[in-house]
């Protein structure tokens, strides 16, 4: 596995496994369609503009190693990761095969980057979302953030708990430990938590506004609310403290819904770029709000 720039400060699934073998997968359009939807939301993500300090097809935000580009070569490379795993979990694959997985998806995602980490977050946090939908769908069982959520921990809660205690391998993770918040490793342990009980609620709230709104909205509540390693890691306790004050006073002025959200977004953009904050772990969070709903539109 090529090492990561030492910008990396997302979560990555443990290193040191080998890609095992796992039983055939349950065959069946669902998997796919799981798959495709990973990658979708990632793409839902990407195109969002304005996101304050993050890469869109408009910018390179606070980042001068990628651009909307790198992205996209990273999503091509990642597409058949989401499937993958999603067969993993409907096979009831244990955690070692599906970090196997993730990593085996990390060197592919930084062979098409020519090593820059764009996507090791969503790898790690859509990928257990992935399984856990794949699981479900073996069982021909209805999509529900609930179920899904509860897949997730019922079969992968105990490892994901004792890696969270283990693991110190990302900037992200040391972050966390120094400022004394709580790690994406710890969330997953939880079972998402901003991820179900924040963003998800708040990007359903908002359809009404329209895609690129409700998207924007969403991303805010996941900014004022999320313990985001990667602002802790670029601008310290800080840098996460303006950032989360920032979201929360869009907010509290009306966010996306007002007819100049777009236009204090841009501005909130243009803040974070002067102090190079980056909220690449609320940009995970979006991704996976996008993925849970666009699974769940159809029960």
């Amino acid at each position: 596995m090529s090492p990561l720039p030492s910008s990396a400060v997302q979560p990555s699934f443990a290193a040191g496994r080998r890609v095992g073998s796992l039983a055939s997968a349950v065959p069946g359009v669902r998997l796919q369609a799981i798959g495709r939807a990973a990658t979708a939301a990632l793409y839902d993500e990407l195109a969002l503009e304005p996101k304050p300090g993050l890469v869109s097809f408009l910018d390179q935000g606070s980042h001068d190693d990628m651009d909307g580009s790198t992205f996209l070569r990273s999503l091509f490379a990642l597409r058949h990761y989401f499937v993958q795993i999603s067969q993993a979990g409907a096979v009831d694959a244990g955690f070692p095969e599906l970090e196997a997985l993730g990593l085996a998806a990390e060197s592919r995602m930084l062979k098409a980057t020519g090593g820059i980490n764009t996507h090791r977050g969503a790898v790690f946090t859509l990928g257990l979302l992935c399984a856990s939908a794949g699981a479900l769908s073996a069982r021909a069982a209805v999509l529900t953030p609930q179920s899904i959520r509860q897949s997730l921990l019922d079969r992968w809660g105990e490892a994901l708990s004792e890696r969270a205690l283990c693991s110190r391998d990302t900037n992200g993770q040391r972050a966390a430990l120094r400022h004394g918040l709580r790690s994406v490793s710890e969330e997953a342990a939880l079972g998402f938590p901003v991820l179900f009980e924040v963003a998800l609620p708040a990007l359903r709230s908002a359809h009404a506004l329209g895609p690129r709104r409700a998207r924007l909205h969403t991303l805010f509540h996941i900014m004022a609310t999320l313990d985001d390693t990667n602002l802790a890691h670029r601008g310290g306790l800080e840098g996460l403290r303006y950032a989360q004050r920032a979201a929360h006073d869009y907010l509290h002025a009306g966010g996306a819904a007002q007819p100049d959200g777009i236009e204090r977004a841009r501005a909130i953009h243009a803040a974070f770029v002067s102090r190079r904050l980056s909220p690449g772990g609320a940009a995970d969070l979006l991704a996976a709000a996008c993925l849970i709903d666009r699974l769940c539109r159809q029960p």
